[in-house]
């Protein structure tokens, strides 16, 4: 399938995207209100890719039509000219954190050539990602998380108590962080966010090599378009709990539920990835507001170029 011209306006017209999402979340931060700031996030992004030339499916959202009353699996978006595109959200990512004034919290978006992108069921997925510079295969979701450290440092050259790995601190992750631990790697807990988490091995400067655990499937499609984009890896299995969450993924088309995708099974083709930090993080400033003036930072990939630009905006408010 051949890929959209991913030129700088349309990277930029991403960029437009995440910021006023950011940015009317950040009018939520710290106000103990979870619902309300992603339904701020939400109908920010929702006007600002309606006001595209982009013919727009969601793809990853908020929910099926009947649970999300936006941005729904299946939604048109955008004026429904110029190129087809899969599109990929999560308008808030960190709604506890927001409502907490936590940091770390996103507005995050991914699009692709329509017919592209997993259509990921709303389920958990086992994970793990590592940045750029690898040699194919040195991950394994198979493997345990010790043994997937050790390779990791056996590429690096490094001793494995160098390695650090990132993982969402919860009850279901004790015995890959108790494994990590007792071969000397150095494990860095989340409270929220693993699209975040994945986004840290794309950095040198986070000290973060790999991404382990199980976070929610939508968000796996999301780190895999900025994984593309810097020639990351991955590999995720769904977790399905229920037969319920069965039926959804039947209905999505998926028919082997025991399936383990690699990165270009999830992202088939060229993407782009945006991502505006609405508190502040590990990779991104949050908004801020002042001298009547709101400024953003935004971090976009575009695997066309396999460019990664930091965008600093500043605007009247």
């Amino acid at each position: 399938m051949s890929s959209p011209k991913f030129d700088r306006s349309l990277v930029m017209d991403a960029v437009r995207v995440t910021e006023q999402a950011a940015i009317a979340a950040w009018s939520m931060v710290g106000r103990g209100d979870e619902k309300e700031a992603d339904r701020a996030a939400v109908e920010a992004m929702r006007e600002a890719l309606n006001d595209l030339d982009i013919d727009g499916h969601i793809v990853i959202g908020e929910g099926e039509r009947d649970e999300a009353p936006m941005l729904f699996i299946g939604e048109r978006l955008g004026k429904a000219t110029g190129v087809s595109l899969d599109i990929a959200v999560d308008p808030l990512e960190g709604t506890t954190l927001t409502a907490k004034a936590m940091a770390n919290a996103l507005a995050v978006m991914a699009w692709a050539p329509k017919g592209t992108l997993l259509n990921a069921p709303d389920t958990y997925m086992d994970k793990i990602a590592i940045g750029p510079g690898y040699p194919a295969g040195v991950i394994d979701l198979d493997r345990s998380a010790a043994d997937n450290a050790k390779a990791i440092a056996d590429a690096k050259g490094v001793p494995v108590d160098e390695i650090t790995a990132c993982v969402l601190d919860r009850p279901r992750h004790a015995e890959i962080i108790s494994g990590l631990r007792a071969v000397g790697v150095r494990v860095h807990l989340i409270s929220d966010g693993d699209v975040a988490g994945v986004i840290n091995c794309t950095n040198p400067e986070t000290g973060i090599d790999f991404y382990i655990g199980q976070g929610g499937a939508p968000e796996g499609v999301l780190a895999c378009a900025a994984l593309r984009c810097v020639g990351g890896q991955f590999q995720g299995r769904l977790v399905f709990r229920n037969s319920d969450e069965r039926a959804r993924a039947a209905r999505w088309g998926i028919k082997d539920l025991d399936r383990k995708y690699d990165l270009h099974e999830i992202v088939r083709a060229e993407a782009i990835f945006c991502a505006t930090g609405v508190t502040k993080g590990v990779l991104l400033d949050g908004v801020k507001v002042g001298g009547g003036y709101v400024r953003t930072h935004t971090l976009v990939m575009d695997s066309v170029s396999g460019t990664v630009n930091e965008v600093r905006m500043r605007r009247p408010v």
